[in-house]
């Protein structure tokens, strides 16, 4: 027999957007759940940067001091993964992977997105420590090194401009990206800033001593360099949403719900927050939506109830 637990929110995905909507929604007194599979994108970086008051802080420790402040307010975790959604009366089902059901009023997706990395060599291994996606999360750690950029598309070119703010010792290694398809701009931009372009299919990162030392193509030339930039493809973590019958809009960088300013999705009733949204969805940004969230879900259900109550 299936085991059904009924709350007025339930949260799916335990990051900082989940928890802070659940840190709001336990604050109004909501019966809150938050259910977590406990794999959070940033897993990999030693520490995050850029969030005010608490730029340095390993990203594990911000959960951890999350979990404990939605605790005093008596929200219920689970360390569970949400495998199925659907519409009830009353609001929504949510299966988990253990076998559970539970119901609530309303629903927050802040499920994220995963990092799909070039197949090359040195890359996975490195990745958050000397292999590199985002300038505003690590740049200032590596500044002044000898940086070298991965193209893994034509965008690459952008990223390989943004880091030249961060060092002006800086490659662009095509790999499987063709000159023919930067623009005049890209090309121009990139002689200005002094990036030296290098064609050729990359095949290692090359490590020694635990540390990064150069790039190797696949000609065998090498290319000394102590930091690697790359942008991994992003799969946004969507599929309770589709599930859902959610609008989506497609993006350079994958397909993503339509929300209004507050992550209310197309779907009444349900929200979303965090990565679940957007590509560049930083973990301060992924805060705000999910209190944005959590707030508009409060309201939302108090102005549901005393409605009801007049029409009675």
């Amino acid at each position: 027999m299936t085991e059904e637990t009924d709350y007025e929110v339930i949260v799916v995905g335990g990051g900082a957007a989940g928890l802070s909507a659940a840190l709001v929604l336990g604050r109004a007194r909501r019966r809150t759940l938050v259910v977590d599979a406990g794999e959070p994108r940033n897993a990999p970086a030693a520490h995050m940067q850029g969030f005010l008051s608490r730029d340095g802080m390993p990203p594990a420790e911000l959960l951890a001091v999350g979990r404990e402040e939605i605790a005093r307010y008596g929200v219920e975790p689970v360390r569970d993964r949400a495998v199925a959604a659907a519409r009830v009366d009353g609001g929504f089902a949510v299966t988990l992977a253990g076998g559970r059901t539970v119901r609530g009023r309303r629903l927050v997706i802040t499920t994220g997105l995963k990092d799909e990395l070039p197949d090359v060599p040195g890359v996975a291994e490195r990745f958050g420590r000397d292999v590199l996606h985002c300038p505003y999360c690590h740049g200032w750690e590596v500044r002044d090194q000898a940086f070298g950029v991965l193209a893994t598309s034509p965008l690459s070119a952008h990223q390989a401009l943004m880091v030249t703010q961060w060092s002006k010792d800086v490659t662009f290694f095509l790999h499987r990206v063709a000159e023919s398809e930067l623009s005049d701009d890209d090309l121009r931009r990139l002689a200005a800033a002094g990036v030296e372009v290098v064609s050729g299919e990359v095949a290692e990162v090359v490590v020694e001593d635990d540390r990064i030392t150069g790039v190797r193509l696949a000609d065998g030339s090498a290319h000394a360099r102590s930091v690697v930039f790359v942008a991994p493809r992003p799969v946004p973590q969507t599929s309770l949403l589709r599930q859902l019958g959610a609008a989506f809009h497609e993006t350079p960088f994958g397909a993503y719900p339509v929300v209004d300013a507050t992550g209310l999705t197309s779907v009444p009733g349900v929200w979303a927050a965090g990565n679940a949204t957007g590509f560049g969805e930083q973990v301060v940004n992924a805060a705000s939506g999910g209190y944005r969230a959590g707030a508009t879900i409060n309201g939302d259900l108090l102005m549901t109830d005393l409605d009801a109550a007049v029409r009675v």
